[in-house]
């Protein structure tokens, strides 16, 4: 049997451990022959764009390479399958190439959007007879996929940013002025990202001072009185933001959505600024983290990365099971030891749903998060990974 893999959605650290966790269980499966990387995800498929991964990916060194590099190898793609009503030739095209090339199995690593793709693409598979199985490959450094205790990809940009923003509370505590540094993290409708920067607390840092998720509704009146009550307590105050938080008082929306619907942001850490800056007049600034806090590769977390070629292989594994139609999902056992198991899912649990941070775990005020997220965030970026570099610079592969 052959089978085919492709990547989907935004990129992360982890997406191409993944596709390494698929690549090695199929190397270690005698019964799979040939392994096709489908490029720009399932589009590759419908053109039928497919390249011999066996070809390229040819040492155990191209493997460890791969599997530390960031982004999509063999390049993304935000196309949203139409419904079988819809357009039935886009599924015959699919359909034909899964023929031509003998493809029996085909694993799609992405996100809640990509889930759709592998509900509906087996379900027309299976309505016509085919025993080609699809299987799903979670990822996102969202954080926001149901079912999933969590996802590879965002504990790399979870240390990230924690890293990142302990950085900026250094770089703001060296003058004796008063000043507010407000740092806009990813986030659309769920905080995760932004929550977990409470990490820093295991290393005796008390910043952020103030962590707004959208999860809560935003008062600008609070947010004032919060900040001046941070300030009334430290000279440099740092609050983090999730760039969804929506402040009716002023327009962070782009009005500009993607092939789902998803509606691009920025603007929220610039609006808070202007609002320190008019109300309390002191020396202020925001940064926003933008697309750094996917690609990261450099500070990943080893946890997350093994993880998620572990999850791959597993995928891998169902498949030759039999199944189809599912996500691999990460079930957490315990917080101390950290352990988590790999079960499957139907991909329906999955597909264009979103996991919310947990009510219980903001505090009353709606501007911190409790110690029970401070326990779920820090097992998963532990570790570090053996960094390959070459003229002081991190090593990449790519596609010869």
């Amino acid at each position: 049997m052959n089978i085919a893999v492709a990547q989907s959605g935004g990129p992360t650290c982890a997406i191409n451990a993944s596709l390494v966790g698929v690549f090695r269980q199929a190397l270690k499966t005698p019964e799979i022959d040939a392994v096709f990387g489908s490029i720009n995800g399932i589009e590759g498929i419908i053109k039928d764009e497919l390249i011999d991964l066996k070809r390229v990916i040819r040492t155990n060194e191209d493997m460890e390479l791969l599997r530390q590099t960031p982004s999509t190898v063999l390049g993304s793609c935000r196309y949203k399958l139409p419904a079988q009503s819809e357009d039935t030739e886009v599924y015959e095209r699919i359909y034909r190439c899964f023929e031509k090339h003998r493809i029996e199995a085909f694993f799609y690593i992405g996100g809640n959007d990509s889930m759709d793709t592998v509900v509906k693409l087996s379900e027309y598979l299976i309505g016509r007879g085919s025993k080609v199985r699809v299987v799903g490959i979670p990822k996102t450094i969202d954080n926001d996929l149901p079912v999933t205790d969590h996802t590879p990809g965002f504990g790399s940009a979870a240390k990230y940013v924690a890293a990142t923003v302990q950085e900026i509370i250094r770089d703001s505590s060296v003058y004796s002025i008063e000043s507010v540094t407000i740092v806009e993290i990813m986030g659309r409708h769920a905080g995760w990202l932004t929550a977990s920067t409470c990490v820093l607390r295991a290393n005796d840092e008390i910043a952020p001072h103030l962590i707004y998720l959208p999860e809560r509704k935003f008062s600008v009146e609070q947010f004032v009185e919060d900040v001046r009550a941070m300030m009334a307590k430290h000279k440099a105050v740092v609050v983090a933001v999730s760039e969804g938080v929506e402040i009716p008082e002023e327009n962070c929306r782009s009005g500009v959505v993607d092939n789902f619907g998803h509606e691009y942001l920025s603007g929220v850490g610039k609006a808070l600024e202007n609002i320190v800056r008019r109300e309390i007049g002191c020396k202020v600034r925001s940064v926003e983290l933008n697309v750094m806090q996917r690609c990261s590769s450099h500070i990943c977390s080893k946890t997350d990365i093994d993880e998620a070629e572990f999850i791959g292989s597993e995928g891998v594994r169902a498949a030759l099971d039999g199944q189809t139609g599912k996500t691999m999902v990460f079930r957490r056992i315990s917080d101390i030891p950290y352990v988590v198991t790999v079960e499957a899912t139907p991909a329906v649990n999955v597909a264009n749903k979103e996991k919310f941070f947990p009510s219980a775990w903001i505090n009353d005020a709606g501007n911190d998060v409790t110690e029970a997220a401070f326990r779920y965030f820090l097992p998963l970026i532990q570790g570090e990974v053996n960094i390959a570099m070459r003229n002081g610079m991190p090593l990449h592969f790519k596609l010869k």
